[in-house]
């Protein structure tokens, strides 16, 4: 069952929510796309015995399989505890079946003598309208993605920024951070180097590490992929906020013909 809610997810209870046909991903409208799953997660370790100080700075999710458009249970837990850094599990379910697996680490934030951050490739927000898949899936026109560089009718690297146009889980503000997850997920679909309507290029993974936190709702990302002999492929996106660089996204990508 979907929910018709205008949020990505309604809560139902603790851990445990219904997804929205917004979540709907490209390959089959019954499954969900990455970004709104990854920010899920992103959602509950958020929550997950949070200390003053300690900042998430890398994300690492693997995937099981495509996870459905229906009633998710997220699991979180913290399985290393110091005083420096911080180790944290997550896993999504759907029908008794573990989907996504993901670890996160927290760090201690302290005074360093922090380089220059590189600006990001273009001032927000561009010009002209919103352009990626705005009348296709449900995760597309959830999201207000708007190109730099590159088209959605090109093959190649692309600069887009990215925001959502609706809540992630109803009545339960985001965090920059989880703006962020989703829109880090979209890398090799904006920067596609194989057809869409003949081949399969889907991530089985998505590790995000940052720097720095993010800020603002806007996403800035940098994104292009490689596509290998043998069936694999790799996207690589830096990612930016409005002030400047924040750290990378990378992707490893599952090829094959349709």
């Amino acid at each position: 069952m979907k929910s018709s809610a205008m949020a990505m997810y309604e809560r139902l209870s603790a851990g445990r929510y219904l997804a929205s046909e917004h979540t709907q991903g490209p390959w089959d409208p019954a499954t969900q796309h990455m970004g709104p799953v990854t920010a899920l997660i992103v959602h509950e370790l958020e929550q997950t015995a949070p200390r003053p100080g300690l900042a998430l700075s890398r994300l690492a999710a693997d995937v099981f399989g495509p996870v459905p458009v229906g009633e998710l249970e997220v699991r979180a837990e913290v399985v290393r505890d110091g005083k420096r850094v911080q180790c944290l599990a997550a896993s999504v379910s759907c029908g008794g079946r573990e989907y996504v697996r993901a670890t996160a680490w927290r760090i201690r934030e302290s005074d360093t003598p922090a380089t220059p951050l590189p600006g990001p490739p273009a001032p927000i927000p561009p010009p002209g309208p919103d352009t990626w898949f705005s009348t296709g899936f449900g995760y597309g026109r959830a999201m207000d993605v708007r190109f730099v560089s590159g088209s959605p009718d090109e093959y190649g690297p692309a600069v887009v920024w990215g925001r959502p146009r609706v809540p992630l889980v109803d009545g339960e503000p985001a965090s920059p951070l989880e703006s962020l997850a989703l829109l880090a997920d979209s890398g090799n679909g904006v920067s596609g180097v194989i057809d869409f309507a003949t081949h399969l290029f889907v991530n089985v993974d998505l590790t995000i590490s940052l720097f720095r936190a993010p800020a603002g709702e806007w996403t800035c990302m940098d994104a292009a992929t490689v596509i290998g002999p043998a069936g694999r492929g790799l996207t690589r996106s830096t990612l930016y906020d409005e002030l400047g660089e924040v750290g990378v996204a990378t992707q490893t990508l599952f090829v094959a013909p349709r």
